[in-house]
């Protein structure tokens, strides 16, 4: 499997809104998901919570309970981190996944993205991370790019690990040769080095020159 889409799930058909809080419960118990997605009719409206199951009036059905229901889900041509990030924001373990018609296709399950996850290159070649950091308005991808390239070495993967409106902080993952002279070259163009790596030569530098300066204080 190498693409997102080869895990698309159809284990068992969505709810309906037509179906009681019970029937919601006994899936809750056959299958260890956070939710379950429902359907009126055709159309997905949202998915139930499996804790809300437990505080519901099981004769009810969810219809009773719409308002209630979580409205999250992930596009069928969605790429595998941005339906990772929605795992995370909606912390569920499974998402429900429409077409761009927003007909119900199926649904993803976490473990089977996060075995997904496990064999990019991101993951599974060997490389080193560097995290970086600079002004938001003033870093490119493209230059990102061109300092790792411009060593001779090349980027497995990247994203951006935090951002506010004035400095982002950039994940990369780089083949790990010439790496000292990588780092030296991002502080060059003013990002600043958040990683700790034992090849930088400029933080060996300080650390020489700050084990000098306590020896001459302890003379």
């Amino acid at each position: 499997m190498d693409k997102i889409t080869d895990f698309l799930n159809n284990q068992f058909q969505p709810l309906q809104v037509s179906d009681s809080i019970a029937d919601a419960e006994n899936l809750f118990l056959d299958y260890d998901y956070s939710h379950f997605p429902v359907l009126e009719q055709d159309i997905y409206i949202g998915s139930i919570a499996k804790e809300d199951t437990e505080i519901f009036t099981t004769s009810n059905t969810i219809n009773e309970h719409k308002l209630n229901l979580n409205r999250f889900f992930v596009r069928s041509n969605m790429n595998w981190f941005d339906v990772f990030e929605e795992f995370s924001k909606n912390h569920t373990n499974l998402l429900p996944v429409l077409d761009d018609k927003n007909h119900y296709v199926g649904f993803y399950e976490l473990d089977d993205v996060l075995h997904f996850l496990n064999e990019t290159t991101f993951v599974k070649e060997d490389g080193g991370i560097i995290v970086i950091e600079k002004e938001t308005s003033d870093f490119t991808f493209s230059q990102i790019c061109q300092i790792v390239e411009s060593n001779d070495s090349k980027i497995l993967g990247v994203f951006i690990s935090n951002s506010t409106p004035t400095l982002t902080q950039i994940t990369l993952k780089i083949l790990q040769n010439n790496f000292n002279e990588i780092i030296q070259t991002f502080r060059r163009y003013n990002y600043t080095i958040l990683s700790e790596h034992q090849e930088d030569s400029y933080l060996a530098g300080l650390k020489d020159r700050s084990d000098y300066l306590d020896k001459y204080l302890n003379i």
